[in-house]
């Protein structure tokens, strides 16, 4: 669900009067995740990699608490449920996108990432949960190595974004160089930092 909130009654308020307004108020951060243990899981389980990263960010994303809010038009909307975009390539041979509801469960999780984007691929309709859940979108650049990736301040897509090639492997280690894209009024620098550093963990941590 997703609700108006003033944001005087929050710890965005001086955020929301300095960049709301902003020419570009959007910041991109990036930075190289180590991701051996999800390309060993997702090969020992068989598992999609893209989905245990997809998780990865869900499960970082929602122990800080600047996810749950998001600058929408002039307003500031607070929500009770974080969710994973992904882009998909349809059956057309275009790109759809579908947003996964995230959840703890990793199995839960994991079947809902082919449920729907399975039906996205076949229908070639995007499933968005924008409405209802902060979305946070992502898109994997599988085909080439990039070091990174800046988005656009469109104005209207104010959601955190992620972007990410091929991974690197490196003697032992497999490497993923990503870029964090985010709105200042949602998060400062250090939120930004904290995310990355947490979602570091959790990849680590995936069993």
């Amino acid at each position: 669900m997703a609700i108006e909130i003033n944001p005087k009654d929050t710890t965005r308020e001086m955020a929301f009067e300095l960049w709301m307004k902003a020419p570009n108020p959007m910041v991109t951060f990036f930075k190289t995740l180590d991701v051996t243990n999800l390309v060993k899981l997702s090969k020992k389980k068989k598992l999609k990699f893209n989905m245990l990263i997809d998780f990865c960010i869900g499960k970082a994303a929602a122990t800080v608490k600047e996810f749950y809010i998001l600058p929408v038009g002039d307003k500031l909307m607070q929500y009770d449920t974080i969710a994973v975009n992904t882009i998909v390539k349809n059956k057309d041979g275009e790109v759809s996108s579908c947003d996964i509801l995230y959840t703890d469960d990793l199995g839960k999780f994991n079947a809902d990432y082919i449920k729907y984007t399975t039906w996205v691929a076949e229908n070639c309709k995007d499933r968005d949960l924008s409405d209802n859940s902060m979305v946070i979108g992502t898109s994997a650049i599988v085909d080439t190595e990039i070091d990174g990736a800046v988005g656009m301040n469109s104005g209207i897509f104010n959601n955190p974004f992620i972007i990410w090639g091929k991974y690197r492997k490196k003697l032992f280690k497999v490497y993923l160089p990503i870029s964090f894209q985010f709105h200042h009024t949602q998060m400062d620098g250090a939120h930004a930092g904290d995310f990355l550093e947490k979602l570091q963990k959790e990849i680590n941590r995936l069993k």
